[in-house]
């Protein structure tokens, strides 16, 4: 165990934290899978369960040799992996993905493995946007090199998403509208930049709309999501209502692991509403548990920030760090009937890999700055992205 300890380096406590999620994750992926089995037909709940753990030990592998990079190489890679990213989401919104008559077109297949290009676009975004910020920290914000700098790169990611996945869009949008308000970025020009998002959110919405054939249902979708919010009796309404169920069903201490009735009903349970079998099955205290850990990976965040030298450093652990906890937040409030349908998983607990490997190289370059020394914010801000890229190789 000491011999362990002598090669991770970084915050011991997130260590902990992402061990026991990914622990605690085996049983209701394992019993929630059962759904897939025998009401779908797909596979066997073992391969689901050694999937499962496949990618959680990839994970770790990710946020082992992720936390092993200083943390201000990030800052140039970022300028190297937006292009990248961009090209990426052109070809995954140019496959034209449909699914049950929707636009679907979120994953690609990369070596026979799904790939959600959204998740990585995110994390590369919010590394580009902390960039930004911190390289401009000391001056006077001009608005017009901002659009260029700042804004249009945000804007071309969102917009690329937006068609296939509007709940990715919007926290990506608030995650990036908070980043920047810390980052100190002028409270007038953000004024401007929220009123531009909701014009162009407005304009896609019509162009849908006159347009269907372009977007199959996607804006449709959006729409029957927010009325089955508050319509119950809306046969769309069908997962939020089986979800309301099992935790209602679970009690204070649950049905026991295994034991749920709801996955079978449930279409998401492994994934979208996993976190409605763990109250059934383990009752309020597990699901009370599961959001005590959640928060206290949240603390540890901002541990890591108060510890942190460089403005950067700060930034980047805000920007990669309170999407996971936010991503949690939504899962759970849409289990439980407090927020629409965002088909957004729980992260290190929902089986799914491209999630899993994301918020891992998230918690990775968070574990890398805890683990850093001091560091001269000159010597990560002037690193040549091709510097670093000739690194590398």
């Amino acid at each position: 165990m000491k011999t362990i300890f002598q090669h991770i380096k970084g915050d011991h406590t997130i260590w902990a934290i992402v061990a026991i999620l990914a622990i605690f994750s085996f049983m209701p992926v394992y019993s929630a899978s059962t759904n897939l089995v025998y009401v779908v037909g797909s596979g066997s709940t073992l391969g689901y369960l050694l999937k499962h753990m496949v990618l959680l030990i990839m994970g770790f592998g990710i946020i082992y040799g992720v936390h092993k990079i200083p943390y201000r190489y990030f800052s140039g890679g970022s300028v190297l992996m937006l292009p990248i990213v961009i090209v990426l989401l052109v070809f995954t919104l140019a496959q034209g993905t449909i699914i049950g008559g929707a636009n679907a077109s979120r994953w690609i297949r990369i070596a026979g493995i799904g790939f959600q290009t959204s998740t990585l676009a995110g994390l590369v975004l919010m590394v580009y946007v902390a960039r930004y910020l911190a390289k401009n920290k000391e001056k006077e914000i001009n608005f017009k090199e901002s659009v260029w700098q700042l804004w249009v790169p945000v804007a071309a990611v969102l917009i690329l998403i937006l068609p296939a996945n509007f709940s990715t869009t919007a926290i990506i949008f608030a995650m990036t509208l908070m980043l920047t308000f810390i980052g100190g970025y002028p409270l007038k020009y953000l004024g401007f930049i929220i009123g531009t998002g909701l014009v162009i959110l407005l304009f896609f919405v019509l162009i849908a709309k006159a347009f269907p054939d372009a977007m199959p249902n996607r804006v449709q979708t959006w729409q029957n999501r927010i009325e089955n919010f508050s319509d119950s009796e809306d046969k769309e309404a069908y997962q939020v209502q089986k979800a309301k169920i099992a935790i209602a069903t679970g009690g204070p201490v649950g049905v026991g692991p295994g034991k749920s009735v709801q996955k079978n009903f449930l279409p998401q349970s492994s994934s979208d509403f996993i976190f409605a079998i763990i109250v059934e099955e383990y009752g309020l205290l597990g699901g009370f548990l599961i959001v005590f850990i959640y928060f206290l990976l949240l603390f540890r965040i901002f541990v890591v920030i108060r510890k942190t030298t460089t403005i950067f450093g700060t930034l980047l652990v805000v920007g990669v760090g309170c999407p996971i906890i936010f991503q949690a937040t939504i899962n759970m409030a849409v289990a439980a009937n407090l927020f629409p349908v965002t088909g957004q998983t729980l992260p290190l607990i929902s089986s799914g890999g491209t999630s899993i490997w994301m918020t891992c190289f998230a918690l990775g370059m968070i574990l890398s700055v805890s683990a850093a020394k001091e560091v001269e914010e000159e010597d990560i801000l002037d690193d040549n992205p091709l510097d670093i890229l000739h690194e590398t190789i």
